[in-house]
């Protein structure tokens, strides 16, 4: 397990799965239907993920597929500003699509239209694996939306083993989205298999009940999984988190904040998470981090847009009460 902790201090991470473009009603508070400008932004959670990573002076690599147009041309691009590596994209070729959300930032009741059909993040296969180094990664993460489709969910078992025969860790955020998979049946077959051959597996209350099979079992299923993993992290949303290790457990309260949207906290947890363990800091404040960073995101302008920097988020721990975990 110490070797496991090493390992993260070498702040480099491949994140595999979904990227697409946010479309934002603009000005803030406007509703889609009445808006006549929007204002684009990465989105999908894999590359919101990478960009919370390399906010926050982490070396961070998307391994996912973008279609051969302009919006995919658009997400490599604003993926490089941000600072991710982009070498590891395929573009995608023929009628699949990068995926695309038409979006508001509201407080109250946020209409979210996502364009997922013929996704083509769900083209990465098998092949695509081996371009991926991970002699020198710290971790692969996995967004739990790779597996719901074949070649992608082949690709990130394939991407698994690679990871684990280089001594890396696998990180599985569960990410479930109903909408991509056949059946609740089908989720939860295939993500409690994946998230028992992983290192760290973070998740929300309704996500581990899925794996559990009952809401009421989701908290035991998480600690279940600290038996065999580092550390596993079950979020309660308003509630906080609770962070199950084999030996310990560890409770988090939230950050209060003005929520600008429901969208990008999970992603900002885990870069905020994973970056804070890569720079040093212990378990309890690496959690921390993540919570500052999701309630800095969804209280902001989208969400890559709002994923703070290392200093921005120092500066918002020093000056902001955690509510205590309830």
């Amino acid at each position: 397990m110490q070797r496991l902790w090493q390992r993260l201090r070498k702040n480099r991470f491949v994140v595999l799965g979904r990227v697409g473009m946010d479309l934002y009603a603009d000005p803030i508070g406007t509703p889609v239907h009445q808006a006549q400008t929007f204002r684009a932004a990465i989105g999908g959670s894999a590359g919101n993920i990478a960009v919370a990573l390399a906010r926050q002076g982490a070396s961070a690599a998307l391994l996912s597929r973008v279609s051969a147009d302009a919006v995919g041309r658009y997400c490599r691009e604003e993926l490089a500003r941000y600072g991710v590596d982009c070498a590891l994209i395929t573009d995608q070729s023929g009628e699949m699509r990068t995926s695309l959300a038409v979006t508001e930032t509201t407080q109250t009741n946020t209409q979210v239209v996502l364009y997922r059909n013929g996704a083509a993040d769900f083209a990465l296969c098998e092949d695509d694996i081996p371009q991926a180094d991970f002699d020198g990664a710290a971790a692969l993460i996995v967004t739990g939306t790779a597996l719901a489709r074949d070649p992608s969910r082949s690709a990130a078992w394939a991407a698994l083993h690679a990871a684990k025969a280089a001594g890396a860790l696998v990180v599985f955020d569960i990410d479930h989205r109903a909408y991509s998979w056949d059946s609740a049946d089908q989720a939860r077959s295939l993500c409690a298999e994946f998230a028992r051959a992983c290192d760290i597996v973070i998740g929300n209350d309704d996500e581990f009940g899925l794996l559990a099979g009952s809401y009421e079992g989701g908290e035991a299923f998480a600690r279940s999984l600290s038996a065999r993993a580092l550390f596993s992290v079950y979020k309660r949303g308003a509630k906080g988190s609770v962070t199950f290790t084999e030996s310990f457990a560890i409770s988090t309260g939230i950050f209060p904040v003005t929520a600008l949207k429901p969208m990008g906290a999970g992603d900002g947890f885990m870069g905020g998470l994973l970056a804070g363990l890569a720079q040093g800091h212990a378990l309890d404040a690496a959690v921390r981090r993540g919570a500052a960073t999701a309630a800095m995101i969804v209280a902001g302008f989208g969400c890559a847009p709002a994923s703070p920097t290392t200093p921005e988020l120092d500066r918002f721990l020093a000056n902001t009460r955690e509510t205590p975990c309830t």
